[in-house]
């Protein structure tokens, strides 16, 4: 029935329309394993759709292996004459696709969108098949050959279909719109640009272009109707002037909309949305929108959560956009490579900042290799790095590209290939800052704009305040450097324990949320007083897959994998990063059986006012022992005891059970 009433849509709309429509694909498809060695047992699925939930439920073996996808589009008779593409936003890792058994193209790469032209195969008036044969298993050429997180494998982002007149605005060029807005001088009173037009066609050799910019206020402030030539593998070039422009700040994220149409509309139109604001960064003013200098309090956002994988509804993503605000960071990174357009849409509209990355980076395992020095391996990171940039490149929250993570100089020498990436990056976009993540000495820090260290003092060696001397170094001998921090390590809030953080001695299946929390308290602290960090990056906003964890997950999160429950870490950051909504918070409320009389309470607080603790109703003193934490030590409690602390007009409780007193009262 679906179908047959998709059917009727094409119909009607291709007899009333001649501007491009486009059309979900997300619906009916047949899902089967190559290993099945047939379709017989083909189940249906609607997408987006990830083969591995049987995996994150623990019910099935985690599967990096090659499916087949099929489904049919009844293609009208009347769209004769028309084009026809296939918009695939995201598939996990390698795809080729078939049309009617003809084999239109492959894509090699799993976070970016691609788009291929199935004209020429499409069989008018009937019934067309569409075949997807996906490959999750890791390949010696195509990037990441080296990840902690999970290739969930399949089609786990949107299908579309495009259909257009025989020239149309590109949907060809790097899977995008086919239209660029390069931010050429930005300044308070002027905006100059160029809008950059990339028109396909089957025989025209000169169009018409109508092009209109609204402004925030939802007025048009400028339109233009011109003339040009169509010459392949140029884009149209129209310069265009805004006086008194509303620029994009993170405070105030104004958002134009350009509109661009072949034919004053009838035959194309495509609008895009964009702002225009100014980047400039400096090893002593850091980061600065429009002039204004940016203190970035920002956290890594992987790719997935329980239950559902990588396939990620627009619903998830408010959600954790949602939490993200709540904490008050300002920026979020996308590891890896990168998440949905809906996300940075949203970012857009909410003054959020984005780093992307670049899918060139190394788990922390000797025997992974994640540079290959073959073309092939050369040329894919290449066209992954292009289609992040120009899938991208309108988004005015995003403000940096990654070009690698945690990667180091050994054997094969990747560090001109770093060069190279970097290089690129620039080339396609020079109003953009290039960033790295970084956890080794040596020339490969000194290739991008901005670096940030990633560091595991106190953790795998050392103690914590060993930070304050690193940094003390850090400013001293590499200050000309434009830097900031990321960290973070694991932490369960299934395992709670009073034995302290030792570091050099952590085992994987051992991390009670403790050792987090001092992990955290610890580095923030310390850095939180550091104003000559462009920027704090917290590891990670939420747990991930990660197959080659214990238990399947990787613990560094502030909020567990199904990004619901806050460990007390989220608290301490809220409490220091949001200013807009008060924090108090009792920590350590899941450690809520003890062994000893004598405990600590520790609170979270933004208030003003050193926070009111009450136990079993008596009055207890605190301490301010850092910025925003408070302590009572040694306090006196019996087998059960009631925790209440007030501030202002908020107030936290808890209780807490002795175990000793509760085995002697049995």
């Amino acid at each position: 029935m679906k179908r047959i009433l998709l059917t009727l849509i094409f119909a009607i709309v291709a007899c009333v329309s001649q501007a491009r429509e486009i059309y979900s694909l997300n619906d009916d498809w047949q899902f089967f394993y190559k290993h099945d060695m047939s379709s017989d047992n083909a189940r249906v699925v609607s997408l987006p759709h990830t083969w591995n939930l049987d995996a994150l439920a623990g019910q099935g073996t985690y599967l990096q292996t090659t499916a087949n996808y099929s489904r049919s589009i009844f293609v009208p008779s009347e769209w004769s004459g028309k084009r026809l593409f296939i918009k695939f936003h995201g598939v996990q890792t390698i795809a080729d696709l078939f049309v009617n058994g003809h084999h239109v193209g492959e894509h090699r790469g799993g976070w970016t969108a691609f788009t291929f032209e199935i004209t020429k195969h499409i069989e008018y008036g009937q019934n067309n098949s569409l075949v997807v044969v996906v490959n999750n298993a890791y390949q010696n050429d195509v990037l990441p050959t080296s990840s902690d997180e999970n290739l969930y494998g399949g089609i786990y982002r949107d299908v579309e279909l495009i259909v257009t007149e025989p020239t149309t605005i590109s949907p060809l060029q790097y899977g995008t719109d086919g239209v660029f807005v390069h931010q050429n001088n930005i300044t308070d009173n002027s905006v100059s640009a160029t809008v950059s037009v990339w028109v396909t066609t089957l025989s025209d050799k000169a169009c018409d272009l109508a092009l209109s910019v609204r402004a925030p206020t939802g007025d048009v402030v400028l339109s233009r109707y011109i003339k040009s030539r169509i010459e392949a593998g140029k884009p149209i070039d129209i310069p265009i002037t805004l006086e008194e422009p509303l620029l994009w700040h993170p405070s105030d994220p104004n958002l134009y909309t350009i509109t661009v149409g072949i034919g004053n509309h009838e035959e194309d139109a495509v609008s895009i949305t964009t702002g225009f604001r100014r980047i400039e960064t400096s090893a002593s003013e850091g980061l600065k929108i429009n002039g204004e200098r940016i203190a970035v309090r920002g956290v890594a956002l992987h790719h997935d959560r329980a239950a559902i994988g990588n396939a990620l509804r627009t619903r998830h993503y408010d959600e954790d956009l949602e939490q993200i605000r709540d904490i008050g960071a300002n920026a979020i990174r996308s590891v890896t490579a990168p998440h949905s357009q809906y996300l940075y849409d949203r970012c857009d509209e909410n003054g959020t900042l984005v780093w992307i990355d670049l899918p060139f980076s190394r788990a922390p395992y000797l025997s992974d290799v994640f540079y290959y020095a073959t073309p092939n391996f050369r040329n894919n990171g290449l066209q992954q790095l292009r289609e992040i940039v120009m899938q991208n490149y309108n988004h005015p929250s995003v403000v940096m590209w990654g070009i690698y993570s945690l990667i180091w100089l050994r054997g094969d020498n990747a560090l001109d290939y770093v060069r190279q990436l970097n290089s690129t990056a620039k080339s396609l976009d020079p109003s953009r800052p290039t960033v790295a993540c970084s956890n080794q000495d040596g020339d490969i820090n000194f290739v991008t704009d901005l670096i940030v260290w990633q560091q595991s003092l106190g953790w795998e060696r050392g103690v914590i305040d060993d930070l304050t001397l690193w940094s003390e170094k850090l400013h001293s001998e590499w200050g000309h450097l434009c830097s900031a921090v990321a960290y973070g390590e694991g932490g369960s809030i299934d395992q709670q324990s009073d034995q302290p953080l030792q570091s050099g001695n952590i085992d994987q299946r051992w991390m009670p949320e403790q050792w987090h929390t001092s992990l955290h308290e610890g580095y923030a602290k310390i850095l939180e007083q550091d104003d000559k960090f462009w920027g704090i990056w917290i590891n990670n906003m939420y747990e991930f897959g990660a197959i080659r964890h214990n238990e399947g997950i990787s613990r560094t999160g502030l909020i567990t994998f199904d990004h619901k429950d806050k460990k007390d870490a989220y608290y301490l950051y809220r409490a220091m990063w949001n200013k807009t909504s008060p924090t108090l918070h009792i920590a350590e409320k899941r450690r809520n059986i003890r062994q000893d009389s004598l405990q600590r309470v520790k609170v979270y607080s933004s208030e003003r006012e050193v926070p009111v603790l009450l136990v079993n109703k008596d009055t207890v003193a605190m301490e301010e022992v850092a910025p925003h934490i408070f302590q009572a030590e040694s306090i006196p409690m019996s087998k059960r005891t009631q925790v209440v602390v007030k501030a202002g007009e908020h107030q936290d409780q808890t209780t807490i059970t002795i175990g000793n007193a509760l085995a002697q009262s049995r």
